[in-house]
């Protein structure tokens, strides 16, 4: 059997990983990297087996940094007949791009504070969401398989429209950022005043304030391509915190702790990815044969709150009808 190719756009950490990933299961990865000292510090830590385009690649990972991801998946595209996808937290400037049945727009939502491509390890995206944001002229068969191989890194993979990503994003991962760099340097500013301050900063203020260690340089970036949506989860965060303090002043404990407890509630809610075989269903669902189908249903079946361990397509020997063979969480 040959061995399957495929090609990495940006070493860093998150593009590190992948090649870690695939690697591990047997892939002949290339790496693209315009810093040849990252290409080589790449190479010597064995995320990649080649530099340079692959135009034999499967499949490519754009991993670059938000502003260069369109210039990138652009050049990926001409340079391969594979399928391309990326890594950005922003969907909404790859918009022009998705009406190219290739591309599929992608998102783990996994990170580190480690920087580069020394933080990269195969399993960074075991148990984390994956997002994938196909939009209907995405060729179901490119869909398919990219859903596949993500979620065999130990994915959990979503699918959403690219604007319904954004706007998630900005309050789940964009806000808390900037709120945890916003406490951090607000104990910062304390500790010039007291400087024992940070020596009582127990495991809660650690916890909160881990994300405020990673690198800064991503933020502009991705501050400026999702501008709206971060300002508009800023602000409700701000009238949030405008009520509890109100609360707070108003000594009302009544308040305070119908305030908490919907927060408690809530926390406790948060999803857990689902792990044993015997929680999924399988379900059939008969689709027309023809482009879009399968990410018409996967990303209605985010927009439902229904997980999809894995997909499967069953085309017709005859006629324009096929099956959707679906792993749902029961």
């Amino acid at each position: 059997m040959a061995t399957r190719r495929a090609q990495i756009v940006g070493t860093g950490l998150v593009g590190g990983s992948i090649g870690l990933a695939l690697r591990a299961q047997g892939w002949h990865v290339s790496g693209v990297e315009a810093d040849p000292d990252r290409a080589a510090a790449a190479l010597d830590a064995g995320v990649i087996d080649a530099e340079g385009w692959d135009p034999d690649a499967e499949v490519t990972f754009v991993a670059t940094p938000v502003g260069a991801i369109v210039g990138a998946v652009v050049e990926a595209l001409d340079r391969t007949a594979g399928l391309v996808t990326d890594v950005g937290s922003v969907k909404s400037p790859m918009l022009g791009l998705m009406a190219d049945p290739r591309y599929v727009g992608g998102h783990p939502m996994a990170g580190s504070e480690l920087e580069g491509v020394a933080g990269a390890r195969a399993d960074l995206f075991d148990g984390r969401t994956w997002v994938l944001t196909p939009v209907p002229g995405t060729d179901d068969a490119a869909f398919a398989a990219l859903r596949s191989l993500v979620a065999s890194f130990g994915a959990e993979v979503v699918s959403l429209a690219p604007e319904a990503h954004d706007a998630m994003v900005a309050l789940v991962s964009h806000v808390p950022h900037l709120t945890a760099a916003t406490l951090m340097r607000l104990a910062d500013g304390r500790a010039a005043e007291h400087g024992s301050l940070l020596r009582l900063a127990a495991g809660g203020f650690r916890d909160m304030t881990r994300i405020a260690a990673g690198h800064p340089g991503i933020w502009p970036d991705i501050c400026a391509e999702n501008r709206d949506a971060i300002v508009g989860e800023l602000d409700e965060l701000i009238a949030n915190l405008g009520e509890v303090r109100r609360i707070v002043a108003d000594g009302d404990r009544v308040a305070l702790v119908v305030w908490l407890e919907q927060a408690r509630a809530a926390r406790l809610n948060l999803p857990a990815r689902y792990a044993r075989p015997d929680l999924l269903s399988e379900l059939r669902v008969p689709i027309p044969d023809r482009k879009g189908e399968v990410a018409r249903i996967a990303t209605l079946a985010a927009t439902v709150d229904v997980s999809l361990a894995d997909i499967e397509i069953a085309h017709s020997a005859e006629g324009d009808q096929g099956v959707l063979i679906l792993l749902v969480e029961t």
